[in-house]
């Protein structure tokens, strides 16, 4: 398996992470829980968020794979009138990754604002995408949360 940049950044601060790959054909979080053998309520993606406001920077917002992101919910959270879903072309653009492989963690210094959703904390670990499609990593919430300056909100309905 080859060193993606997200696996550069947890080794260079000594973090622990185990990494599975996956068929790059499989797109959702059910078919990667599925493929790596864990509950999907672990496999957490990462989506792109514009604010409708001028001048705001994109946010990368961290969430369970099962739930939907509540755009209202998260835009009181964090002090917002209006957020929108990136379209996937909008993602890659502004990540330079695909969709499917978009990572917190391969995108830190990249100007994005970081959010992760509070269900995570009910976690010890959890399974994120490694910055390409076809690998994810298990970390350690708190390890996350501390690497990439995420902060934590509500971002989803409660289940």
């Amino acid at each position: 398996m080859q060193k993606t940049n997200a696996m550069r950044v947890l080794d260079g601060r000594k973090i622990a992470y185990t990494a599975h790959e996956y068929s790059e054909e499989i797109h959702g979080t059910d078919g990667v829980a599925t493929a790596i053998g864990v509950p999907e309520a672990q496999v957490y993606k990462t989506l792109v968020v514009l604010s409708e406001a001028p001048g705001r920077k994109p946010m990368l917002v961290i969430t369970p794979g099962p739930r939907e992101l509540n755009l209202r919910l998260l835009a009181k959270e964090i002090g917002e009138k209006s957020l929108r879903m990136a379209t996937h072309k909008e993602a890659e653009s502004l990540t330079g990754l695909k969709v499917g492989g978009i990572s917190a963690l391969a995108l830190l210094n990249k100007g994005f604002v970081i959010y992760i959703d509070a269900s995570a904390q009910q976690l010890e670990s959890i399974y994120v995408s490694a910055g390409q499609r076809g690998i994810n990593l298990r970390v350690k919430v708190a390890d996350l949360i501390q690497v990439t300056g995420a902060k934590v909100v509500q971002a989803t309905d409660e289940v």
